[in-house]
């Protein structure tokens, strides 16, 4: 079951809204707001059973995000807040969120990707064969041994500075493992969405 699926439409209030829940949609990687729209329970079901957001308007009816831009709004997670009348929607923006062409349809600046979405975003395109084929990320795609090999050497060297309380090395090489664990990730056909995915699923386990 997916986080979008473990959403529990019996238990949301849409009575409250005449029918329809407020909806929240952040980006996974930077976790900016990105706008704010509404639903009700036949478009939260087609968000759930296609994996990208669909909602409803007050004036215009059903849509679906991006269907006709191709914008479209990757579900990584759905939440309802205590009162059961919000959802909040973890997604993967393929596009600007709002149709003036902000990547969000607040203050633009606070929605640019955080520096992880970018850097799997290098990762993404150098799996792809994009960029340099000579690049470090490349060559670690390409080797499994110095993949995996640089993964244990970096989480070593993050436990040996945190053993010693060296703060400015825990930094540094928190730094590495963070970066190597992405291209793990990648490697083996997951992505940093899933991950997050599965974070979000146990923050709402409790």
């Amino acid at each position: 079951m997916t986080p979008a699926a473990r959403l529990d439409l019996d238990a949301l209030d849409f009575e409250k809204g005449a029918g329809l829940v407020g909806v929240v949609a952040i980006d996974v990687a930077s976790g900016a707001v990105l706008m704010v729209a509404h639903a009700d329970r036949e478009a939260l079901e087609r968000t759930i059973a296609s994996g990208e957001m669909h909602y409803r308007s007050r004036t215009r009816g059903a849509w679906h995000k991006g269907a006709t831009s191709g914008n479209v709004q990757h579900v990584v997670a759905l939440v309802h807040d205590c009162d059961a009348d919000v959802v909040l929607a973890v997604v993967r923006p393929a596009g600007p969120a709002c149709h003036t062409g902000s990547s969000s349809c607040f203050d633009d600046a606070a929605a640019s990707p955080g520096v992880l979405g970018r850097l799997d975003a290098l990762v993404a395109s150098r799996a792809l064969g994009e960029g340099a084929a000579t690049s470090y990320v490349a060559a670690l795609l390409a080797d499994r041994n110095l993949r995996l090999k640089k993964l244990g050497e970096e989480a070593t060297e993050l436990a040996v500075a945190a053993a010693s309380n060296d703060v400015d090395a825990v930094r540094e090489e928190a730094a590495d493992v963070l970066f190597h664990v992405l291209v793990a990730v990648r490697a083996a056909g997951a992505t940093l969405d899933e991950v997050l995915g599965v974070l979000v699923g146990r923050e709402r386990a409790g």
